[in-house]
């Protein structure tokens, strides 16, 4: 292709789906580079490049994830070169730089724009890393490999024309020298799709149904951990549970040993290792753990939520969160960086202190007891949602911004 956009991303297309979709509607020629396992999407030539080895066992530890992210940075480079021998000479490159592939494109396609999409930028102090005092150990090495993740990254971000990044927070986590380059655009939901309706009967994997009218508190958590409060909801469940009888617990999320943060201790998984010191303490057959479910179920359970509660260490902001307030959910967040990004207290939700346990029982007990206090907060819930998290609105973000590098995009 004379002109167009390649895509490149590990899991394209992931974050870049609707993106894609609506270039190639409107006749915008796209290729894309992904790993072997990237799902592609219609109408885009994916390119899928494998990668013959591991990181070495010998390799310096702080290099460990250079070493994996060059490893990736060159075999997309190949496929690179495959697509340029083929004739195609993209004019944009959209790609996210945080597993290597798209540190080297420079070298093949000299004169492509490239815009990258920021999801995360580490740290070391200040950050997800040492948030939590009680997982935190003082480890500085685990301070140092942190910061360590980013060299490749920073490498790739040094050939950016442009960075997006979805969120204010996640944007001010980029050093000052990329800021200037950087736009704020959240690739959105479909708000038009994730809107408020009434609940309906919830059936339980037991066979047992929430029926629309009881208090039930729901709780997303992908890879049930604590960097995302599952600790601190736990704990904040047996008041909860006793003062509020009838009071029904839904949470979504695959138990797994470990997720974005560390490992759990001795090999368990982390929904074992934080509920099993509370089974005396809780009424178990009041609190369902639903585990990975189609995403027209999550929405289900959303609908029928009383208070919805997200929580997270500073990290990125998960779709979730933005799904439950389109949902028309009363949010209960924690006062971090990326929730105050969704959340303004006592406007469309509350925040508290993230290591508050009382204030959470407090808060979902009030929830339970007084449920149409929280119809105000839900109203502006969805406002914000569809204000700033609409897909439509991302759309239209990254439409601007390739139009100021100088693609040309028929209107639809």
């Amino acid at each position: 292709m004379a002109a167009g956009v390649l895509f490149v991303h590990n899991n394209f297309p992931a974050q870049f789906r609707d993106l894609a979709q609506t270039l190639v509607a409107r006749g915008v020629p796209c290729s894309a580079i992904g790993y072997q396992s990237a799902p592609g999407a219609p109408g885009v030539q994916l390119v899928r490049y494998r990668l013959p080895r591991g990181t070495g066992k010998d390799v310096f530890p702080l290099a460990v994830r250079a070493e994996a992210d060059l490893l990736r940075s060159r075999y997309a480079l190949e496929a690179a070169r495959w697509l340029k021998n083929q004739g195609q000479e993209p004019q944009v490159i959209v790609g996210h730089p945080g597993w290597g592939e798209t540190a080297l494109l420079r070298h093949v396609f000299p004169a492509a724009k490239q815009v990258l999409f920021s999801e995360f930028y580490y740290h070391g102090h200040g950050s997800d890393i040492d948030f939590d005092p009680e997982f935190w150990t003082g480890d500085e090495e685990a301070l140092i490999r942190g910061k360590a993740k980013n060299g490749v990254m920073a490498m790739a971000l040094a050939d950016a024309d442009a960075i997006v990044a979805p969120t204010e927070f996640q944007a001010s986590r980029l050093p000052p020298a990329f800021r200037a380059l950087t736009r704020v655009i959240h690739e959105g939901i479909d708000v038009e799709a994730i809107r408020p309706a009434p609940a309906e009967p919830f059936v339980l994997p037991d066979g047992r149904v929430l029926t629309p009218g009881r208090p039930v508190i729901t709780h997303v958590n992908n890879q049930m951990e604590p960097m995302r409060g599952l600790h601190i909801f736990a704990r904040a469940l047996p008041r909860l549970l006793a003062e509020v009888p009838d009071a029904q617990v839904v949470m979504i999320g695959e138990a797994k040993t470990s997720g974005y943060g560390a490992a759990a201790p001795g090999g368990q998984t982390w929904k074992d290792a934080i509920f099993g010191p509370l089974t005396s303490q809780l009424d178990l057959s009041r609190v369902h753990f639903l585990g990975r479910v189609p995403h027209a179920q999550m929405l289900a359970a959303l609908r029928l939520s009383t208070a919805h509660v997200y929580y997270s260490y500073p990290f990125v902001l998960s779709w979730s969160i933005v799904e439950a307030m389109a949902s028309g959910c009363y949010v209960i967040g924690s006062d971090t960086g990326p929730v105050r990004d969704a959340i303004q207290d006592g406007v469309n939700g509350r925040l508290l202190p993230f290591f508050d346990v009382d204030a959470l029982s407090a808060a979902l007990i009030a929830a339970c007891r007084a449920p149409q206090a929280s119809a105000p907060f839900r109203v502006a819930a969805r406002e914000t949602a569809v204000a700033h998290f609409s897909r439509a609105q991302g759309r239209a973000g990254w439409l601007e911004l390739l139009g100021d590098l100088g693609l040309q995009v028929p209107a639809a």
